[in-house]
């Protein structure tokens, strides 16, 4: 069966940065369009990044720009998320996703398999 691994999360520092790791299985991961959400607290589930299947498109909501980075390698069937001058309002359950087409998908209903997620804490 389909299964997404997240990696990475943890606890830093305002301005810190870390790197989360999806490792997927069961799937042919160069044919799936990979996307990262995440959920505070009390929140929805909200669009990060999204990566296309060559990794030649990327998406990211405004709030991350200039500061994560999205990337893939087909070759150990992984999506990575570069986080870095993180903030405390970038707190969450961070979740990776994947999509059954080529393109770049920023709603959370457009893709078809999950993971289980992974915390970032950031503190002040």
């Amino acid at each position: 069966q389909v299964q997404l691994v997240e990696s990475g999360g943890g606890l830093v520092q305002t301005g810190g940065s870390l790197r989360l790791s999806c490792a997927a299985s069961g799937l042919a991961f160069s044919t799936y369009a990979m996307g990262w959400f995440r959920q505070a607290p009390g929140k929805g589930r909200e669009f990060v990044a999204t990566i296309s299947w060559s990794g030649g498109n990327t998406i990211y909501t405004d709030s991350v720009k200039g500061r994560f980075t999205i990337s893939r390698d087909n070759a150990k069937n992984t999506v990575y998320l570069q986080m870095n001058s993180l903030k405390p309002e970038d707190t969450a359950v961070y979740y990776c996703a994947a999509r059954r087409r080529d393109g770049t998908f920023v709603i959370r209903y457009d893709y078809h398999y999950w993971g289980q997620g992974t915390q970032v804490t950031v503190s002040s």
